[in-house]
């Protein structure tokens, strides 16, 4: 069996934080968390329920009124520490994240850095974002005021999963919002160090609460709790679908970020190498379980061999290894049920295209969740390799005739988050751009984000947008106040003539 590296400091059980308290399950219930290396137990994380849930609510809902009660400089006072607190953790939590969720330990690094920048930023745009005045003439002044909407419900995914963390955790702190967050059962490691990270931090006990635990059960729980009354999701369509349904009860409002199978659409006029590149790293990096990858490349017929076999070829040579050598490009897939999910659409791919690449385990890598990054060509519009997102280092590529083709091939499945675009012709390249149907479009550009901008996706890929102002409204009630200036002249019904 091959042996995983494993971090100093592993805890043997991972609790919640409730209040301020670390504690275990109220009915003392957990379960094993396995690394992906091996697929042996390392840790027990506490397994949380409705009482749990109920505990943290109350402990945030305690914590609620004060912390609001902050100005908005003294909250960005606090993400600033703690994005201090997160990089001063960098390397451990670097090694804790590329432990527990087999991501190459060279790209973990970034993610500790990218949550520390969700901090900083958030800090930035409370205190730099202002609220709206209407004048309506010498009459009346008409102004609106931004009120945090009380505790936040965070269920957020096991794929880089401390960062996206940050990504929800921010925006609401940031907001005058307390929270329970209810991290990914399968990757619970990083998460354990939000307790000293925040504390450390000065953030007022109660106001961030982590509740472990599995989906059906603890996020269950706080999607139906009636004192949650926003929920923030990223994950599976088909689990967004649900949260909704089971949040319509209480009229929660909801933000989901779900799934994607986003098309890099390559004409023959592009830059080819740099479309090469951006393919390659956007669909392999991160072991290809990130919702933008660009898993389906349409390519312009008079590039398409040459493109794909390139692409064969790059797939072939990309280094899978252990997570933690800093050579690995592409480390072990997060769970072995994830890993069977995605040898099974290989099997399918193999009977539904032409395998040009990968497809099996790496001939050194005997134990743990290995694929070797996987091409399938000529592949069919109707092929589920095509339509269903497969969320690994598989990929599917299909030839394209002319503009119109291309355009329907990219909108031919139920998804819409992200899609690429390469062409040396900008004037198409903004025509596609606004015939696809995407909620973000990058053209000749791999997935590079400006934090001030909307993420979210369209058709199966979501409901609602984060990112920059567009969070802050999101954890934000926004209600406006109306003032007279002069006399007021209302008609006078029912006075006497």
């Amino acid at each position: 069996m091959t042996a995983p590296h494993r971090p100093d400091g592993l805890p043997g059980t991972i609790h919640h934080w409730i209040g301020g308290d670390t504690v275990p399950s109220a009915d003392g219930r957990t379960f094993d968390v396995l690394d992906p290396v091996s697929n042996q137990p390392y840790a027990q994380a506490a397994r949380g329920g409705t009482d749990d849930i109920a505990r943290a609510v109350a402990a945030a809902r305690s914590a609620f009124t004060g912390w609001a009660a902050y100005g908005t400089r003294r909250r960005a006072q606090v993400l600033n520490r703690i994005a201090d607190a997160i990089e001063a953790r960098h390397d451990r939590l670097a090694e804790f994240e590329s432990f527990d969720s087999g991501l190459p330990i060279s790209q973990a690094r970034g993610q500790a850095r990218r949550a520390a920048e969700n901090f900083r930023f958030f800090a930035d745009v409370i205190v730099g974002l202002g609220e709206e005045a209407f004048r309506q003439g010498t009459e009346q002044i008409s102004y609106v005021v931004r009120t945090p909407v009380g505790v936040a419900g965070l269920i957020t995914p096991w794929n880089t999963p401390f960062m996206l963390e940050s990504w929800k955790l921010a925006p609401a702190l940031a907001s005058g919002c307390t929270l329970v967050l209810k991290p990914a059962e399968w990757t619970p490691l990083s998460a354990s160090l939000w307790p000293e990270i925040l504390a450390e931090a000065g953030l007022p006990a109660g106001a961030a609460n982590i509740v472990h635990g599995i989906g059906d059960e603890a996020g269950q729980a706080l999607v139906d709790h009636p004192d949650v009354p926003l929920i923030s999701f990223t994950g599976s369509t088909d689990t967004g679908r649900h949260i909704i349904r089971s949040s319509a009860r209480h009229l929660k409002t909801t933000s989901m970020e779900l799934g994607g199978k986003s098309p890099a659409v390559v004409f023959a006029d592009a830059d080819l190498e740099a479309a090469l590149d951006s393919v390659v790293f956007g669909v392999f990096s991160l072991n290809g379980e990130r919702c933008t990858a660009g898993s389906r490349v349409l390519v312009e017929r008079p590039a398409y061999e040459e493109f794909t076999v390139r692409l064969a070829e790059r797939a072939a040579g990309v280094r899978v290894g252990l997570p933690a050598d800093p050579a690995t490009e592409v480390g072990a897939l997060v769970h072995p049920e994830h890993y069977q999910r995605v040898l099974n659409y290989v099997e399918i791919g193999r009977k539904e295209a032409r395998l040009v690449a990968g497809g099996s385990r790496p001939d050194h890598l005997t134990e743990g969740n290995y694929l070797q990054p996987t091409v399938f060509a000529d592949v069919a519009r109707d092929a589920r390799i095509f339509q269903e997102e497969i969320f690994g280092p598989v990929v599917a590529v299909a030839p394209f005739d002319d503009e119109t083709e291309a355009v329907e091939l990219a909108n031919a499945t139920p998804f819409g988050l992200a899609a690429y675009i390469w062409t040396s012709d900008l004037k198409r390249g903004h025509r596609i751009a606004h015939a696809v149907e995407s909620g973000m479009v990058w053209i000749n550009s791999h997935n590079v984000r400006d934090l001030r901008t909307p993420f979210g996706g369209v058709k199966a890929s979501g409901v609602g947008r984060e990112g920059g102002a567009h969070s802050i409204d999101f954890y934000s009630d926004c209600k406006i106040v109306h003032v007279a200036l002069g006399d007021v002249h209302t008609p006078r019904f029912g006075a006497a003539r």
